[in-house]
Formats: C-alpha cells, structure tokens, sequence
C-alpha cells in the first residue's frame, strides 16, 4: 500500500505565502516524479509544478517565478513553496506521485495525495 499525505493549506491573504508538503509512505521501491496539482471550483484539474527523481522542475505559466517545488528523496516529500499568492491561486492542491511499489509493483502507478485546500483572500 502506498499513500500520500499532504499538509500545509490554508487561509493567507494576498500576496502572503504558504508551504506545503506531500510525505509518500508505503510499500514504495522507487519515486519517478512527483508533483502538484491543483482544482478551482467549476475547473478542471491543472498541473502547478513538478519535479523529477534527478531534480528537473517544471512550472505552469502562471505561477513561474512565484512558487517553487523541491523534494527531499531521503524522505519522500515533495514540497511546494508559494510566495505572492493571488486569489487566482485558491483551489484544492493535490500532490502526485508516480511510483514503483504497492501492488503494481514492479510497474509503476500514478498516486494522488487527498488534497489540501489554498484559500487566498482578504
């Protein structure tokens, strides 16, 4: 079994930051990339940011050079910090993670934290 467990959401005003964590634990061989994701109210879920196993990064447009995406393999946490929040960033953020363990293994699968709910307003 694997899971994913983020933490870190919460209210923040604009232009305020946040950090948040995933921890992957479980049955896990290894951890290829992992990521963030995030959903607004009446949207599709989008891609924030994700980071590979080597230490590659790659951001959607609108949140370059505002939030940063790191993970510490030692631990299996991914961590997204977000600095100059706008409104336009309120959503549910899901953490991703595509892995070797769990029963799929030896295959890989794509796992997805719970979520964590990002609410930015004054």
């Amino acid at each position: 079994q694997v899971q994913l467990v983020e933490s870190g959401g919460g209210l923040v005003q604009p232009g305020g930051s946040l950090r948040l964590s995933c921890a992957a634990s479980g049955s896990i061989s290894s951890i290829y990339t992992m990521g963030w994701y995030r959903q607004a109210p009446g949207k599709q879920r989008e891609l924030v940011a994700i980071v590979t196993s080597g230490g590659s990064s790659n951001y959607d447009d609108s949140v370059k050079g505002r939030f940063t995406i790191s993970r510490d393999n030692a631990k299996n946490t991914v961590y997204l910090q977000m600095n100059s929040l706008k409104s336009e960033d309120t959503a549910v953020y899901f953490c991703y993670a595509y892995i070797v363990g769990g029963s799929t293994w030896p295959s890989p699968s794509n796992y997805w934290g719970q979520g964590t709910q990002v609410t930015v307003s004054s």
